[in-house]
């Protein structure tokens, strides 16, 4: 995609590799719905559950990160964020989310991932409540950019 932000160079997005980003997404939501529930006696009798959660988790934080990396260099003409945690910051600079999902999408206590990886270990009884925040928040991922990229200028290589 390009277009011109007044007096700065052509702005570039590939459409078609967020597009690609959020197939993948929505997949892996999807497969943790498909987990069912992760109570602590559940983690504990079958640790491949765990396993499973935390690479799901790690692969949507990838997969924004990607995205949001994408986005906010092409749209803010500014180096990319060098962290996922910056990036969700940069992508609501760049009008791609909004502030509450920025937030919600990188917690301050650490990934989404990382926490079930602390949790599984302490305390396996909280795992539930971090995946079900992070399927929330990257369901309403999916939508917020699904809708940036409708939203998007027909003459912008959105």
């Amino acid at each position: 995609m390009t277009t011109s932000r007044a007096g700065a160079a052509p702005v570039t997005v590939d459409r078609a590799a967020i597009e690609h980003r959020l197939i993948t997404l929505r997949k892996a939501v999807v497969q943790l719905d498909s987990l069912g529930r992760l109570d602590g006696a559940r983690l504990a009798n079958d640790p491949g559950t765990g396993l499973a959660v935390e690479r799901v988790l790690a692969l949507l934080n990838d997969l924004a990160f990607a995205i949001n990396r994408h986005v906010s260099a092409g749209v803010l003409g500014a180096a990319p964020p060098r962290t996922p945690a910056a990036s969700f910051g940069a992508a609501e600079r760049a009008g791609l989310i909004d502030a509450e999902l920025a937030a919600a999408l990188a917690p301050a206590d650490g990934p989404h991932h990382v926490l079930v990886q602390l949790y599984l270990d302490a305390e396996p009884e909280e795992v539930a409540a971090v995946v079900s925040a992070a399927r929330s928040g990257y369901r309403e991922y999916v939508r917020q950019v699904t809708g940036w990229i409708t939203a998007s200028a027909p003459d912008r290589v959105v």
